[in-house]
């Protein structure tokens, strides 16, 4: 009896000292779906290759919306991306579409078919600024961050958002009821001062602080399938300024970069020197690393595909890169090719090579 006294006591004080620290009493395991993702995620850089991806891939593209099994790149070159990803911005006010206008039950729909086509998705979240109620790039106020943490005038409303989010997440579910694992990318290109979470609208520790508060409401919310990427932009000089607002790695599984091409010698450099601060980030931390989002907006030159992207990425171990979407409502804001475009042949190039995989590839992933 003294014994299981001194257990219920010890087990009592731990989590005494667990409250009093702020950290969780209970941890929720990833799901085995989730771990399978992060598993392959690990072999792919390991088998010298990485996947392919493309942002609103098969819900619109140039010159067609909503149109069902279409792609642009699947068009160019026969198969679907292997890493599709979403964006969830507005789904707190709209409820049934996001801020680009596509409905949420159809990528609902996308997102089970590219997990069983054996494909991956992510989702970031352009989210409104709940203070002033316009876009996410609106960073007029730079106590908006504060305002939704514990305490401020918009955290209950702001968890309500997060609700929407996470039952949003677990609404994606295969036929069979088992919740599809996707990579949740908020909080993004925080290193720039663009969005109301930017680099410049908040503290250090309110920035981490909004990311734990995230992150533990997914996992109150029961959404143990999503895996938590980290993506800076380019603004980074080292490893210290690139790890300064993150979250911690009992949080992130992913660590990214998001870098555009203007300049070629600029984007190179740039994207060259933020993937080696990530190889070195990712070995003292043991994360997969990724490039999050690129590309080259109506991408003008011809061999961009094998002449300035693969030479720089060749170089790193990295999971996927992903180029951004092919919008159907305004005239040149897109990133992958589609029939009859310059870059068309060179991305057929870059599909054939061995290194890049695509949607029909990852069955053989191990």
């Amino acid at each position: 009896m003294k014994n299981s006294s001194k257990l219920i006591l010890g087990i009592t004080m731990c989590l005494t000292i667990a409250c009093a620290n702020g950290n969780k009493t209970t941890i929720e395991t990833d799901s085995p779906e989730a771990q399978a993702m992060l598993d392959k995620l690990k072999a792919i850089p390991q088998q010298r290759q990485f996947m392919f991806g493309h942002h609103d891939d098969p819900v619109y593209g140039i010159g067609w919306d909503g149109d069902s099994a279409r792609s642009d790149v699947k068009s160019v070159c026969g198969d679907y991306p292997a890493m599709m990803s979403f964006d969830l911005g507005r789904i707190e006010i709209y409820g049934n579409k996001n801020l680009d206008n596509v409905s949420l039950d159809r990528i609902r729909q996308e997102v089970v078919a590219q997990y069983e086509r054996g494909g991956m998705s992510s989702f970031s979240w352009h989210v409104d600024n709940p203070v002033t109620g316009k876009d996410s790039w609106d960073v007029s106020d730079s106590t908006v961050v504060k305002s939704v943490l514990p305490g401020g005038v918009n955290h209950d409303k702001f968890m309500g958002w997060l609700d929407k989010v996470a039952d949003y997440l677990n609404s994606i579910q295969t036929p069979e009821g088992v919740k599809v694992p996707v990579l949740f990318r908020p909080w993004h290109e925080h290193t720039g001062s663009w969005f109301w979470w930017g680099q410049n609208l908040c503290s250090t520790e309110d920035y981490k602080a909004l990311w734990r508060m995230t992150y533990e409401r997914m996992q109150e919310k029961g959404a143990t399938q999503l895996l938590y990427a980290y993506s800076p932009g380019t603004e980074p000089k080292d490893s210290v300024e690139y790890l300064e607002r993150y979250p911690g790695d009992d949080i992130i599984d992913l660590i990214g970069v998001d870098a555009y091409q203007f300049d070629k010698d600029t984007y190179v450099n740039s994207l060259d020197n933020a993937l080696t601060i990530m190889s070195q980030v990712n070995k003292a931390h043991k994360k997969v690393m990724a490039v999050t989002e690129t590309g080259y907006e109506t991408i003008p030159d011809s061999v961009w595909w094998t002449q300035t992207l693969m030479p720089v990425i060749e170089k790193y171990p990295i999971s996927y890169v992903l180029v951004w979407r092919n919008a159907r409502e305004r005239e040149n804001h897109y990133y992958a090719p589609y029939p009859g475009h310059p870059s068309a042949d060179d991305f057929l190039n870059f599909y054939n090579d061995s290194r890049t995989l695509f949607a029909g590839d990852m069955k053989n992933v191990k």
